[in-house]
């Protein structure tokens, strides 16, 4: 009981620290700025800044470090590693606070060397470093998540493209999970929704209840892999043969054996181990002809054994899985979603399509993303600062539109660039590292971890994308001021 307690406390915290990290970096974003528009930013804030983010980046190191082996780690230790990365983000991102009125304080000492609108837009932002430190940490908080998840999650749709398994060959359509009883319905339904369709049995021997019947088949030399999609043996007729082997042309024989393999191995021989009286007798063993034949698919490495060969021996075959031969119909989402209809409860439907990568976390990050260019653009909110800035360009550059579509986009663009830039640095380090525990095998069923791929060109095109995007949008809505009114 107290561990549980202790799991779901881990848990709690683990949740909430993003959140707290976050606010916390903002509230000191505006505590460092100075009130000042001539002011600088205190040097210990800069100090303390770069002091927080160094600490957690060794942090998450070190949580890295630790979920670096292959062995299997049990959920409290997990969590624990879990714990410490995301504390080291959240001392990063907090560590981040005073960076963007710093920043502001050095981009307006290069102010003098930008053209009229692009120094006023400076001066402007770098004058009210209070709202407009807020916004730039703003986007580079958003900013940060979507370059973590980006990253995070490219390394796991490829982890997870990698330990994939395919239950059947491409296109094929299984239907299993039901009672013998239920076998002729199934069928019956199959073959109204896919009308002249063929289809193929899989049987197993069966088991009445309180009885205990076992069948095994082996093959000398033959090692058949563990991703199989089938265990060592299957039963069925020349269908299920020809659709292991993907050859129609494979041929058949009721007493004889087929070790379907990718492997160049010479087989006889299959022998056959089995208890058909559910007595707990002794196993009774029989050795049967053997040939081998290839197949297109090697997930479906096994060895089949003729139903003929199985009932001879005293098994009551019963069907376990109905199966569509993609090599005669390929089924389509929308027949497998009317089929499923049609069955309701009783069975359950699966098309291999192969690995299908998830995109829900595209959302997340393009909310991340819409969320910065928000904040880019909230950085000129001020009306008083436009209406001065916009009597300095009326009497500079003679009031242009295009001035002042200009000094707007220079502005937005500027504010997005300190943003996106900073949360850049601050999530290339939290996705590359946090990775590595999400990633940490927790069960020994859990495959090996494969090399991660980070998403450098699409980091550097949010970096670059997200400045021009929010100058476009800050030129297109900037609000020309009006001239005032002169009465004589």
């Amino acid at each position: 009981m107290l561990n549980e307690l202790s799991t779901l406390l881990k848990i709690a915290v683990v949740t909430c620290i993003p959140t707290i990290s976050g606010g916390a970096s903002l509230a000191v974003a505006v505590l460092s700025a100075p009130r000042s528009r001539h002011g600088g930013i205190r040097r210990r804030y800069v100090a303390g800044g770069w002091f927080l983010s160094t600490a957690g980046i060794c942090v998450m190191a070190i949580g890295a470090w630790s979920a670096r082996e292959e062995s299997r780690y049990g959920i409290i230790s997990w969590i624990e590693i879990m714990l410490a990365t995301l504390l080291g983000a959240g001392l990063l991102l907090l560590g981040f606070g005073p960076f963007a009125s710093w920043l502001l304080e050095i981009l307006g000492r290069q102010a003098e060397r930008l053209p009229l609108p692009a120094r006023l837009a400076v001066r402007d932002l770098a004058g009210r470093r209070a709202a407009t430190a807020l916004a730039i940490t703003m986007t580079m908080l958003a900013t940060a998540f979507a370059v973590a998840l980006t990253i995070i999650m490219v390394g796991v749709t490829g982890q997870s493209g990698a330990d994939y398994l395919p239950r059947a060959r491409p296109g094929t359509l299984l239907v299993g999970q039901f009672s013998a009883e239920r076998a002729s319905a199934v069928r019956a339904a199959i073959q109204q929704e896919l009308p002249g369709v063929s289809i193929t049995q899989v049987e197993i021997p069966g088991r009445p209840t309180g009885e205990f019947r076992y069948f095994g088949a082996r093959a000398e030399n033959v090692e058949l892999p563990d991703e199989s999609a089938y265990p060592a043996e299957v039963i069925g007729d020349e269908s299920l043969l020809r659709y292991l082997t993907g050859d129609r042309s494979t041929p058949y024989d009721e007493g004889t054996a087929v070790v379907v393999t990718t492997a160049d191995v010479k087989v006889d021989t299959v022998k056959i181990s089995y208890d058909a009286t559910g007595e707990d007798d002794p196993l009774a063993s029989k050795t049967i002809p053997a040939v081998v034949a290839g197949t297109a698919d090697p997930h479906l490495q096994t060895i089949f054994i003729p139903a003929k060969a199985v009932r001879d021996l005293g098994f009551p075959l019963e069907p376990d899985e109905l199966i569509v031969d993609p090599s005669l119909h390929r089924t389509s989402a929308d027949e497998q979603e009317r089929l499923d209809s049609r069955l309701g409860n009783i069975a359950e439907t699966y098309v291999e399509r192969g690995f299908q990568a998830s995109t829900g976390w595209l959302f997340a990050a393009g909310a991340g993303f819409l969320v910065a260019l928000g904040s880019a653009l909230a950085a000129g909110g001020d009306k008083r600062a436009n209406a001065r800035l916009g009597h300095v360009l009326r009497r500079a550059g003679g009031g242009s539109v295009a001035a002042f579509r200009w000094f707007g986009a220079s502005r937005a663009g500027l504010s997005a660039l300190c943003g996106t830039v900073l949360g850049a640095v601050a999530g290339s380090p939290i996705g590359m590292l946090l990775i590595w525990p999400l990633t940490a095998p927790t069960t020994y069923e859990s495959p090996p971890r494969l090399p991660f791929e980070t998403p450098w060109l699409t980091v550097v095109a949010m970096v670059v994308g997200m400045p021009v995007l929010a100058a476009a949008l800050g030129g297109l809505l900037a609000r020309v001021p009006r001239r005032p009114s002169h009465r004589g």
